[in-house]
């Protein structure tokens, strides 16, 4: 994985600009090179992000066309994850920067295994963002649609881990390049060719990009285009419980597929049972195709009109489990893009959610999201020695 290594392990503001409050997810100005306040462009040498395409990987997947099968739109970010666990932001020795944003681990994801996706979002115009880009074009995700903003830096997000793995997050955004894109900016032939569009919900925090974001939904929806939502609750983001319930759910009639965890379950009903099927059954609209929920290293649960039922998870050590919804979401969708009566056929269903859970469960093995995503070998190896 040499071309997915996150970058060596640094202190907190490492390679950060000189200390300013505007320097972690504020506004100010560029040097001269930097377009007039709000106009939106690249950097010098980059009209915008290079577009690429997959090619030919050593699982023997073919050339990717150049309309994507899988679109996710969001957030693209620095996580900066502690190098030790159990610790407190306040007490880690040191971080390591590791590119991230749940939308974008889900297209790296889906790349990682042998599958076409593009990602649309904005970063700043700044080192951060020209690495970020990089990433993505490193991993064969089409970046057609990512813009750099010159006004507003990339987020960032610090995170810390508890001796099991699990995180919290301290944001950077205030605001950052990603709550700054506008509808007009919006590729959307790029979302009406793809057969998934993926998205998340913290974009539906703030405008502009609230409004973008309601567009390219109901782009992707208008084009027939099958939606795929996970929320992906982040609460310290919202202003409050109530806004973030409401924020969520805003867009959920819209979805065909929904994943959500067992905390989110909980939380947009209410406090309710997420283990209680007649709760679960709630977040079911008339025209949702699957609703998926995870729990973590015990699988998953689905469920359909026609049938429902749970996938063990694999059990592994887990070292930091940012990233791990997203694996399995693109371990799903990577499958699904290609033959959509999956969501018709239980069994072959099966195998797909029990392809996803490796996915996560491959995912929590190593430090930050986007490096520890699986390819599709890593996957098939740890499948040949999986039983569910």
């Amino acid at each position: 994985m040499a071309l997915h290594a996150a970058a060596p392990a640094c202190a907190v503001f490492c390679r950060l600009p000189s200390p300013s409050p505007s320097h972690v997810g504020g506004r100010r100005s560029l040097p001269a090179v930097a377009s007039p306040r709000g106009v939106v462009s690249a950097a010098p040498l980059r009209t915008r992000a290079v577009p690429t395409k997959a090619i030919v990987n050593s699982d023997g997947i073919p050339e990717t066309s150049d309309s994507p099968h899988v679109v996710c739109f969001g957030e693209l970010l620095i996580d900066f994850v502690p190098t030790v666990n159990g610790v407190s932001l306040a007490e880690a020795p040191a971080f390591k920067k590791a590119p991230g944003g749940a939308p974008a681990n889900v297209a790296v994801g889906i790349a990682r295994l042998g599958g076409s996706s593009a990602f649309i979002g904005k970063v700043g115009d700044d080192e951060f963002g020209y690495m970020l880009a990089d990433i993505l074009k490193q991993n064969n995700v089409n970046n057609q649609g990512l813009l750099f903003d010159p006004h507003a830096r990339t987020a960032l997000a610090f995170v810390s881990l508890r001796s099991d793995g699990e995180r919290e997050f301290m944001f950077y955004r205030n605001p950052s390049a990603d709550m700054l894109l506008e509808e007009k900016e919006l590729d959307l032939d790029l979302i009406r060719k793809a057969k998934i569009f993926h998205h998340g919900s913290i974009s539906l925090i703030t405008e502009p990009c609230k409004t973008a974001h309601i567009a390219a939904a109901r782009a992707a929806k208008d084009a027939g285009v099958l939606v795929s939502y996970d929320p992906n609750l982040r609460l310290s983001l919202w202003s409050s419980p109530e806004d973030a319930r409401d924020g969520i759910l805003s867009v959920w009639r819209t979805a065909d597929i929904f994943k959500v965890s067992e905390e989110e379950v909980s939380f947009l009903t209410n406090g309710e049972d997420p283990y209680d099927d007649a709760v679960v059954k709630k977040l079911i609209h008339s025209n949702l195709k699957l609703l998926l929920v995870t729990e973590g290293p015990d699988g998953c649960r689905y469920y359909s009109k026609d049938f429902s039922g749970r996938v063990g998870g694999l059990k592994v050590s887990a070292v930091d489990t940012t990233g791990a919804g997203d694996a399995f979401v693109a371990g799903v969708l990577s499958q699904l893009a290609t033959d959509f009566s999956l969501l018709q056929d239980e069994g072959r269903l099966r195998e797909a959610l029990k392809f996803a859970n490796v996915c996560g469960a491959l995912t929590v093995t190593q430090r930050g999201a986007i490096p520890a995503l699986p390819t599709r070998q890593q996957v098939l190896d740890a499948l040949a020695n999986f039983v569910a």
